[in-house]
């Protein structure tokens, strides 16, 4: 049995939140310079040397990728020959984002109710999913959300009967609608299967997977092709301004379904889709 103690996942999770807003990954870092070379609209292109440009400074000078520093959403692969000591694990995760929102300068964006809305001035509470695995880790990965993307985002109760053809469509469908509003080019997270909110929870999780990365699944992994194509003759373009690069991926999961329902979720993400992950 390993143990380990809150005071390194709050150090850790302190750690990711500044990071998430200041650099960009590996795979966001590479896809957005890929499709400045095969972006074929001059506007487009021109816009995506703008960004490029804002990473840029915002690496050298540690200003945040974007003013809008998201809410915290954390997921949390806890080994199961893992016990956690030190304070309640929810505080401890809670304790990190308030540490790096606060030391990090980062836009505190998170109000303690969604209708009287007064913020709580440390970007907490975080929405935390958690997950017992095997083994004797944890694993944390830390995306901080914008809600310009989060706004356009959908779920879609279709109906068996709709099958592939229904997914395609919704899928297109809230992209279509998002337009400009999600900070293209995007990354598209989708959700097939589960129940309401656990086809929304796929869809989420599918945003934090490297957008090198396809479905080992046969059918999805040309579904993710196929979705990736259409998109991007869309023609919203970088910026919403016209172009060939709407998006830069489409992540898919899926998960076994009740026999009467067919949920989709599409999450949607800005050109950062900021996630970083660590293993302790």
């Amino acid at each position: 049995m390993r143990t380990i103690h809150t005071d390194e996942i709050i150090r850790n999770i302190k750690e990711m939140c500044i990071e998430a807003n200041h650099y960009l990954s590996e795979d966001m870092d590479k896809a957005l310079k890929d499709a400045m070379g095969t972006e074929k609209s001059q506007i487009g292109v021109k816009i995506l040397n703008q960004l490029q440009d804002n990473l840029n400074i915002a690496a050298e000078e540690m200003i945040p990728i974007c003013q809008d520093t998201g809410m915290a959403v954390i997921f949390i692969e806890i080994g199961q020959e893992v016990h956690v000591e030190g304070e309640n694990l929810e505080d401890a995760i809670n304790e990190g984002v308030r540490q790096g929102y606060t030391e990090g300068y980062l836009r505190k964006s998170v109000v303690n109710d969604p209708i009287i809305r007064e913020n709580t001035k440390d970007n907490t509470p975080a929405v935390i999913h958690y997950s017992i695995v095997p083994g004797e880790n944890i694993k944390i990965t830390m995306a901080p959300k914008g809600f310009g993307s989060e706004n356009m985002s959908r779920v879609f109760m279709l109906k068996p009967a709709d099958g592939i053809e229904g997914v395609k469509d919704a899928i297109l469908t809230a992209v279509r609608d998002a337009g400009p509003n999600a900070c293209p080019p995007m990354v598209v997270g989708v959700g097939i299967g589960g129940t309401f909110e656990k086809c929304a929870l796929l869809a989420k999780k599918a945003l934090t997977r490297s957008v090198n990365e396809r479905s080992h699944i046969p059918y999805v992994k040309e579904l993710e092709e196929e979705m990736l194509e259409k998109i991007n003759c869309l023609g919203i373009g970088p910026g919403g301004l016209g172009g060939t690069t709407t998006a830069l991926a489409v992540n898919i999961n899926t998960y076994p379904t009740h026999i009467a329902g067919l949920p989709v979720a599409v999450n949607i993400c800005c050109h950062v889709n900021r996630h970083v992950v660590r293993n302790l």
